[in-house]
């Protein structure tokens, strides 16, 4: 496709605007970060409506394209922090996590084709998926920084540090039951039904539960402080199971209706 051998070009301008972005709100200059990360977004977000536009569908069915999203929401959410909290930090991390997934496009591009199977052309495919994939980014965010707790510092975290962890578990844990929402609205036009259990919507519970546990007990007993990141943690490994390990299970191949994105 034409206009995938030219996503290099737009990945590289967005990523260079958040690089210097990140630069300059450890610098200080938070202006100047706000306004280098909003022009490398729209930069990136060109470059989605335009794929759209020539797909003549939204481009979320495989997972080359679902990475896409996820490359820029990673800053969005990361510019939505650093406006909100004024973290130094987020938009290094949001950028280092954003190009991962810009090099594996890179490096392993998917096929791109007009084709949507019916169940994908509802009106509630889009706004599930966006939703989902924002709410991805600030729980990956937040996985970065449990990791850097538990492992990098080793110490007893600091309460400022868990305020930053728990801000984006919250966040991006609302923002998943919004999503769920919408799938289920999505569901019940395709395949005439709220909910099934079919082992997507399964481990997509399962994953909303784990993150409920864990602001559960951040809510109620702040002494359980490492219990609660090794649970953040587990949750995060449900997601990915949710979000693309699904398509690996056998039991999914033979019954699951979401295993359309490894076709």
């Amino acid at each position: 496709m034409k206009l995938w051998d030219n996503f290099i070009w737009f990945a590289l301008v967005s990523v260079a605007m958040w690089t210097f972005a990140a630069f300059a709100a450890w610098k200080n200059r938070r202006s100047i970060a706000i306004g280098l990360t909003s022009l490398g977004l729209l930069v990136f977000f060109a470059y989605i409506m335009l794929l759209w536009i020539t797909l003549e569908r939204p481009p979320m069915r495989t997972m080359g394209e679902t990475r896409l999203w996820y490359s820029f929401f990673l800053p969005l959410a990361g510019l939505i922090t650093y406006t909100r909290w004024r973290y130094k930090w987020i938009l290094s991390f949001s950028t280092m996590l954003a190009v991962v997934f810009i090099c594996v496009n890179l490096f392993k591009p998917e096929i791109h084709t007009k084709a949507l199977m019916p169940a994908l052309q509802s009106a509630w495919f889009a706004p599930h998926v966006i939703v989902y994939m924002f709410a991805y980014a600030m729980l990956g965010a937040a996985t970065i920084m449990a990791v850097y707790l538990l492992f990098v510092k080793k110490t007893e975290p600091s309460d400022n540090e868990m305020e930053i962890t728990d801000n984006m578990v919250d966040v991006g844990w609302a923002f998943l039951s919004i999503g769920m929402l919408f799938g289920a609205l999505w569901a019940k036009e395709a395949w005439g039904h709220y909910w099934s259990w079919d082992p997507k919507e399964t481990w997509a519970a399962a994953t909303w539960m784990a993150y409920l546990l864990y602001i559960h007990l951040r809510l109620t007993n702040h002494k359980y402080t490492v219990i609660s990141l090794w649970c953040l943690l587990f949750s995060f490994i449900l997601l990915q199971m949710c979000w693309w390990g699904i398509n690996y299970l056998p039991s999914a191949q033979a019954t699951s209706v979401h295993t359309y994105g490894m076709n």
